[in-house]
């Protein structure tokens, strides 16, 4: 493994304070791997999914998101409202950086 990413920088100049910035967060990376899991998913869906995460909570964590540009909001005009959220390609990039995190997990979890 490298320490290049921070050998010689202040660490809130690196790509590592970047990138936690932008998943770190009581529910953020619920949100993204269960994108990740399933696809497509609708807010209500979401919230059953996770879990313990209040409506105005969520709302908000989809948005800080969104506004991240790694997950997509598609809103369809209908009543009642119907309105999907999905992983952008910038969100995909991640699926990896998941990934690892849920192997390391599964090969830890019983220490």
């Amino acid at each position: 493994m490298s320490i290049e990413c921070i050998r010689g920088a202040k660490l809130e100049d690196t790509g590592f304070n970047y990138t936690m910035s932008l998943i770190q967060g009581k529910y953020k990376m619920f949100i993204l791997y269960t994108l990740m899991g399933y696809g497509v998913v609708r807010f209500n869906e979401m919230k059953r999914y996770i879990g313990g995460i209040s409506y105005k909570t969520l709302s908000a964590t989809l948005k800080e998101l969104e506004a991240d540009r790694l997950v997509h909001r598609k809103e369809y005009p209908q009543v009642p409202p119907k309105v999907e959220y999905s992983l952008t390609e910038r969100g995909k990039s991640l699926i990896p950086i998941l990934d690892m995190l849920c192997s390391w997990g599964e090969e830890h979890r019983q220490d």
